[in-house]
């Protein structure tokens, strides 16, 4: 039987903006959007304090999404459950592509690491299978635990992770727009059959992917294009294309960020070219590619 070692602990877990254009399902990259997350393991009821995106309208109590991934995690611990006081400070925005519940379901299983008594019960691969039963796949999870770019697969039943190598010029700009979109809605009207011309494009372009993110940005452009999601989700998000379109006739590897709506650019977008789109209530953030969620000291 597992104990709780220590009784507060505190996370801080990045944004991923995953697919990356070909990558559908299976790249994804970590950015310096950061979600707060303080845990305190008490006697008493659980309670939740929100601050900053979802404040006022996510749950307060044991159905918050950071609180079921702890209890999740300390089950699979073997450690005891207890009262929980949870503070979030969310900078991540919600529904929007960023994966926000990737982050809180990782901030919580990390929350737990730190709690436990054992934290190898608890290590990344540990992680990832968890946060991929709640996420359902785990291309936002994997960047969220290991930063950087990553990729993620299936293997014998379990999700796999590994690292992909990011060079320099990979400076991401993100365009926020202010509407939200649901995921599930963005994956209803993707079509359940695709071509084998369209499968065999995009698994060229995610290869050249790789490479491009690692050594080539001019390659970039042409990596980012894709065949299997985006253009398939117009019909929900057609200003979010019109973006895109108009972004990579400047140039610019712009790419849905994950199920959308936002908009992501793998290199930094000039201020002259997201003018516009501020005008119509869109947000730019310039965030670093950054690294994967930690426990940090109080």
């Amino acid at each position: 039987m597992g104990r709780l070692a220590h009784d507060t602990v505190r996370v801080q877990v990045p944004a991923t903006s995953a697919n990356l254009g070909p990558g559908f399902d299976a790249l994804g990259l970590a950015i310096d959007v950061v979600d707060d997350i303080a845990v305190r393991a008490t006697t008493g009821l659980t309670q939740v304090t929100v601050t900053g995106s979802g404040a006022g309208s996510l749950p307060e109590g044991e159905n918050h999404l950071v609180v079921r991934a702890i209890r999740a995690a300390l089950d699979h611990a073997g450690a005891p459950q207890a009262g929980l006081e949870l503070r979030c400070h969310n900078r991540i925005p919600h529904g929007r592509g960023l994966g926000s519940s990737a982050a809180a379901v990782v901030g919580g299983l990390v929350a737990a690491r730190g709690l436990v008594a054992d934290p190898e019960a608890l290590d990344d691969d540990t992680i990832l299978a968890l946060a991929t039963e709640f996420e359902g796949h785990p291309d936002n999870a994997a960047p969220a635990i290991l930063g950087g770019a990553t990729v993620a697969w299936s293997q014998d039943g379990r999700p796999r992770a590994a690292r992909l190598r990011v060079g320099e010029h990979v400076r991401p700009t993100v365009l926020v727009p202010p509407g939200e979109l649901l995921t599930g809605t963005a994956r209803s009207v993707l079509p359940r059959q695709v071509p084998h011309e369209d499968g065999a494009f995009n698994a060229g372009r995610a290869a050249l992917l790789v490479l491009a993110l690692a050594e080539r940005p001019d390659l970039l452009v042409p990596a980012t294009e894709d065949r299997l999601h985006q253009r398939q989700r117009a019909v929900v998000m057609e200003e979010s294309l019109r973006v895109i379109d108009t972004l990579r006739e400047l140039g610019l590897p712009a790419v849905v960020s994950g199920a959308g709506p936002s908009v992501l650019t793998l290199t930094r977008a000039e201020d002259a070219h997201v003018a516009a789109f501020t005008r119509h209530g869109w947000r730019v953030l310039t965030p670093a590619v950054t690294r994967g969620a930690r426990l940090v000291t109080a």
